[in-house]
């Protein structure tokens, strides 16, 4: 019989998303299962995840071809089929979604990456979708950019859930948390309620060892090589702690604010000399989030560990921090690297998957 270890992560007051998304899990009926026996109970997607899609399979083919008739361009066709899906996975989830009281159960559709520094253009699509998908339980996702930290402002105003993505740096965590609190105070002076808002702020995390390992085995510091990212992370749910005990938070949860938690994103490892389920077992922790791919799942259900971990060693966490800044390497300027590369990534995912739509559709159009 197989393990199931993913579901004693639950008792740890950790939520599991998928890091996934096709049709074929859908239909096949492994989403279900993956709900019912693992108690996944989200689902997150991205423009990797769809080009995918998209291109590895012909189940989307007739819904291209149909759609190439009304639309005219392949971006349009794409956010067609990607809202009709969306859609439908929220069905999968609105009873976890109606069980927790709107903390839970929730599907994220991300806005164009071509708009990562574009503010307004992030805001009228982020409103765009909201409309379209029209389920309360799913999540717009903006990257934590400069350009997006007012646009998750306004779109927290407006009552749009927002999954925060394409975030790496503590820093611009501390911005992104004040941007969903102003955001709610704006509802509020504006005599709105907030009940109903959920926002995540979605840590992306193995990619900061992917960069910080080799200055450290350069500078002699091998024993620190695959802990930056865990302390970075161990210090990023301080902050939440902190803010999200204050006052300021209080006196916004005393009218039905909800907590922004942190959710834990890129937790495969990417170093094959790690373990596979690394970064998994040492963020498990209370009022968490971790978004796992398929085969990270499996291995945690095979050899996975659950246990109370995130708060363990902070101490330790903050000294490994320390330390990378007395050796002068400045983890401020790796992460917004690490930012800037991964709108990149996104963007050139995106670019594959309209074009992927134009091939498939046999004519070219707009993108």
């Amino acid at each position: 019989m197989q393990n199931n270890n993913v579901k004693y992560i639950h008792d740890f007051g950790q939520s599991i998303w998928l890091d996934f998304f096709d049709r074929k899990i859908m239909d096949s009926g492994e989403l279900k299962k993956l709900i019912d026996e693992d108690g996944i109970s989200g689902v997150t997607s991205n423009p990797s995840i769809f080009e995918k899609a998209i291109t590895s399979n012909s189940d989307y083919d007739e819904d291209i071809a149909t759609l190439s008739r009304k639309e005219n361009s392949n971006e349009k066709i794409f956010f067609s089929i990607a809202v009709k899906d969306i859609k439908r996975a929220a069905i999968f989830f609105k009873p976890i979604y109606e069980k927790t009281n709107g903390e839970d159960g929730f599907v994220s559709l991300e806005v164009s990456p071509q708009l990562a520094y574009d503010t307004d253009g992030t805001i009228i699509q982020a409103r765009e979708l909201w409309k379209a998908v029209d389920r309360k339980n799913v999540m717009i996702k903006i990257p934590a950019t400069a350009a997006g930290l007012p646009a998750i402002r306004k779109c927290i105003s407006e009552g749009i859930n927002i999954n925060i993505t394409l975030l790496f740096g503590l820093p611009r965590y501390k911005e992104v948390v004040d941007s969903y609190l102003t955001g709610l105070e704006d509802r509020v002076k504006a005599n709105q309620s907030i009940n109903q808002i959920t926002s995540v702020a979605s840590f992306f995390l193995s990619r900061i060892d992917v960069l910080t390992d080799p200055l450290l085995e350069g500078r002699g510091l091998s024993d620190l090589k695959g802990k930056v990212a865990i302390a970075s992370a161990k210090k990023a749910y301080e902050i939440y702690k902190n803010i999200f005990g204050s006052d300021r938070f209080k006196k916004l949860e005393a009218i039905g604010a909800k907590r922004q938690r942190v959710l834990w994103a890129s937790t495969s490892s990417k170093d094959p000399s790690f373990s596979d389920v690394k970064y998994v077992e040492a963020l498990i922790g209370d009022e968490t989030i971790n978004t796992i791919p398929i085969e990270t799942l499996q291995a945690f259900n095979d050899h996975g560990k659950a246990g109370n971990n995130l708060e363990n060693d902070i101490e330790k966490a903050t000294s490994v921090l320390a330390q990378l800044t007395a050796q002068g390497i400045n983890i401020n300027i790796i992460t917004q690297k690490l930012e800037a590369e991964g709108i990149k990534k996104f963007n050139e995912a995106y670019d594959k998957l309209l074009k992927a739509i134009e091939m498939k559709n046999k004519k070219p159009m707009l993108s």
